[in-house]
């Protein structure tokens, strides 16, 4: 019998940087518009009911200096605002449309803070446990650190997220969530396995002593796994009251494990109108279609009154703070996603801004542009129409 010939799949093969073919600079603009196809794990989850949402633009959001200078860059995609169910502002670059599905990327973060809601509204967690307390197994990197240390982003562990370091543990962890192919074919771990063997650094305890957050995406997943164990309810179900509560047009396209679980840290793929409904499922502090309800309107204003570590500074004595899964300033929740995303949602005005990039530098990453980016649309939120 003649021998079968294979070859890598070069999409997901790593080409350079330690990065996967899709996440390269030239071809990341690609890449990200085609995560949701090109990752080896993942599921679609539709709604029944969708969000009815009507146009009724404002011309004030598109004359913002910041609007107009961000919205005119090659990094730009689309930039989306709204209130209760109408459409206040959107925009689109000439080679994206309202029906492309783009990633997201951490911004999937913040449906933690919905599911660790609902478990709080049902008195089945508490968030001054040690992780060990519902998973026993966990590996000494979070056994004795509290759940809310996690959920704010609050621990030290041998765990390394810069994206600057082409070996941080941030994308060694891709092959789990199917972003890039193992060194061995052989590895099949699943989310569970992997975080199991996070440790702590070596004569140190879990305790950040500094003022900022020591962001690492692993700690949401570790969240994930604390929600199925609590609840007894898969993941994948929790997305899906999700989904359905928002009323996507489309739905969510969201990476998983090899074995199904989602990867909630990160990875999921909306259409510009969907990543609008998604805030505005949280400017609703999770009233959604058809009577539904998902998370805690208490938890999600307890988040923005948290004493919690910074996560960034905006301007001279303005910062963003890490809380619950989420970016706090003021009223405003939200969070960044990696290589130029961002959704914010201002509690009190109901406003919400979404918006869409593609960053095409070596890391995916440029304080600057970042800064300029997440204080435009707070800015925006912020305003009245």
């Amino acid at each position: 019998m003649a021998k079968i010939i294979s070859y890598k799949n070069p999409e997901l093969a790593t080409i350079k940087d330690n990065k996967a073919l899709w996440n390269l600079p030239k071809t990341r603009r690609f890449g990200y518009r085609n995560l949701h196809k090109i990752n080896r794990y993942g599921l679609f989850l539709r709604s029944d009911l969708v969000l009815k949402l009507k146009k009724n633009y404002k011309k004030k959001i598109g004359v913002k200096p910041l609007v107009k200078r961000l919205t005119k860059s090659k990094s730009f995609c689309s930039l989306i605002v709204g209130n209760g169910q109408s459409i206040l502002f959107e925009k689109y670059a000439k080679d994206f449309s309202y029906s492309q599905p783009q990633t997201i990327m951490s911004i999937t973060k913040m449906f933690a803070n919905l599911f660790v809601g609902e478990l709080l509204k049902n008195k089945k967690i508490n968030l001054n446990k040690n992780v060990s307390y519902y998973i026993p197994k966990i590996g000494s990197g979070y056994a004795n650190a509290k759940v809310q240390d996690i959920l704010n982003m609050n621990v030290v562990n041998a765990y390394t997220e810069d994206y600057t370091k082409a070996y941080s543990s941030s994308f060694m962890h891709e092959p789990v969530g199917g972003w890039r192919l193992p060194k061995s074919g052989q590895i099949k771990l699943s989310q569970e396995q992997y975080l199991n063997t996070i440790k702590n650094i070596k004569n140190r305890g879990l305790k950040n002593n500094s003022d900022y957050a020591l962001y690492k995406s692993a700690n949401t997943d570790v969240i994930g796994l604390i929600i199925e164990k609590i609840s007894g309810i898969p993941l994948r179900d929790w997305v899906l009251s999700t989904v359905e509560a928002a009323g996507f047009e489309d739905g969510l396209y969201i990476a998983s494990d090899r074995y199904g679980m989602p990867w909630l840290s990160g990875g999921g793929c909306l259409i510009t109108r969907d990543f609008l409904r998604m805030g505005l499922l949280f400017a609703r502090k999770g009233k959604g279609v058809g009577k539904r309800q998902i998370g805690s309107a208490k938890f999600l204003n307890q988040t923005i009154k948290n004493i919690c570590p910074k996560y960034m500074e905006l301007s001279k004595n303005k910062y963003l703070y890490y809380s619950n899964s989420t970016m706090t300033s003021g009223n405003v929740i939200g969070h960044s996603g990696y290589g130029g995303q961002y959704l914010a949602i201002n509690l009190k005005t109901g406003n919400v801004a979404a918006f869409f990039s593609v960053l095409e530098t070596k890391s995916a990453t440029k304080e600057s542009y970042k800064k300029d980016m997440i204080n435009m649309l707070i800015d925006i939120v912020n305003d009245k129409y």
